[in-house]
């Protein structure tokens, strides 16, 4: 695929199933990765795989456990929605913005810089026939969920990218009419 047809057909994709990228296609969805813009070259990202049963399920043992330590009074089906959610792919990545406040990069750059990182990896996804959709929700912010990968104070998360093969054709979305959005200064 060219460049061109991948900036310009990219879409999420939700339904995900096996197999996840592995070996040279995982390698060179890394490698997008590390080559997002990063203004003074902090490498301001950190990435943690989450890929097979056991993983996932941690993953989503800790979803349950934040739901719980935010809702007490949680529903089981809640509870129990929030174990499986990351099940809907085979593989999530979580995308971490290791912010540094000692250095004059402004924070909100070195969280653009991670969130830039994410889109590179769905693309790099989407150019080997792999699909993917970047998430975020109330778990990205939860503090439980942070304590538990580790996260420094400044660090955020700024998505789970869910990676996987098409489960099924996900419709073409039609395009947008670039006037709606741009204008001359």
């Amino acid at each position: 695929m060219d460049a061109i047809t991948l900036l310009t057909t990219r879409q999420s994709c939700p339904r995900l199933t096996e197999p996840a990228p592995a070996g040279d296609a995982l390698e060179l969805i890394k490698q997008a990765a590390l080559r997002a813009p990063d203004h003074g070259a902090l490498r301001p990202w950190r990435f943690v795989i989450a890929q097979g049963k056991q993983a996932l399920g941690r993953l989503g043992d800790i979803f349950a456990e934040a739901a719980v330590e935010d809702d007490p009074t949680i529903s089981n089906d809640l509870l129990e929605r929030a174990r499986q959610l990351p099940s809907r792919a085979p593989m999530v990545i979580i995308c971490i913005a290791k912010c540094n406040e000692q250095v004059k990069i402004p924070l909100h750059e070195q969280i653009q810089s991670a969130a830039c990182a994410v889109m590179a990896m769905q693309q790099a996804a989407f150019a080997q026939g792999f699909g993917g959709i970047w998430r975020t929700g109330m778990y990205a912010e939860m503090d439980f969920v942070k304590q538990s990968l580790d996260l420094g104070e400044d660090d955020e998360i700024v998505g789970f990218l869910y990676l996987g093969t098409p489960a099924v054709q996900v419709a073409t979305r039609p395009g947008l009419d670039p006037a709606d959005f741009f204008s001359d200064f």
